[in-house]
Formats: C-alpha cells, structure tokens, sequence
C-alpha cells in the first residue's frame, strides 16, 4: 500500500502510510517509543491494530506535526484506521463500531475581545 492516509486531531496532522510488515514504526524518522514517550499515548496511537487482532503486523511511516503529543497520538489514530480501511474494507465495520473512523473536531476556542478567555468574564467589582 503506497497511498498517504491523513489524520486530525485538535490543531495537530498526521500522514501515514501502512505496508506489511513486522510492527515497527517510524514517526518523523523515530521509532513509537521514542516518539510518544508514555504507554498511554502509544496505546491510544496503535488502536485500531489491537481492535482488529492485528498487533504487530503492520510497519506504519508517518509524518506528524503541530498540536501536542495527545493531539499527534489522536491525529495517528485516525490516519492508521483510515489505512487500514483503504486496505481492506471488511475493516471499516469493526473500526467503526469501535469508533476509530470518527473525526474529533473538539478545538480550543477563540478568545473573545472584552473577555480574559474564550467565554471568562472579568471580575464584578460594584465599587
């Protein structure tokens, strides 16, 4: 499979691509546990591999940038379920009733003029 799978999460992208193999990645030149340093990150990353039973079978190279680790993580997660789903579509019900194929569009929210935050107010003060 030669084809770029993208996705999103928050401000952060990745761009994967799947080939068969024996479960390494390399994540901007880097291998996953380098890249995400924690196992929360690195389990929410591979997801839909431990969903379809396919742990370790797929070597995954992708680019990732902007956002966080969390958001990165998320981006990952979606660009290897699409993947996977472009590989062979008997994956797209499984990854889906999982929930992997959905975009979370959750973005931090524009500050507002007048206001401290996005939706703070200043103090009151009556005096």
């Amino acid at each position: 499979m030669s084809t770029m799978y993208t996705g999103r999460r928050k401000s952060a992208v990745a761009r994967a691509r799947i080939s068969r193999g024996s479960g390494q990645y390399s994540l901007n030149g880097k291998p996953l546990e380098e890249y995400f340093t924690t196992e929360k990150l690195r389990a929410h990353a591979t997801e839909a591999f431990r969903v379809l039973e396919q742990d370790g079978q797929g070597d995954v190279d992708a680019r990732l940038h902007g956002g966080g680790a969390t958001g990165q993580a998320g981006a990952l997660r979606l660009a290897i379920a699409r993947a996977l789903v472009g590989d062979e579509a008997d994956n797209r019900s499984a990854l889906k009733s999982a929930g992997l194929l959905t975009r979370d569009a959750r973005k931090v929210e524009r500050k507002k003029y007048g206001l401290k935050k996005a939706r703070r107010a200043p103090q009151f003060s009556k005096r």
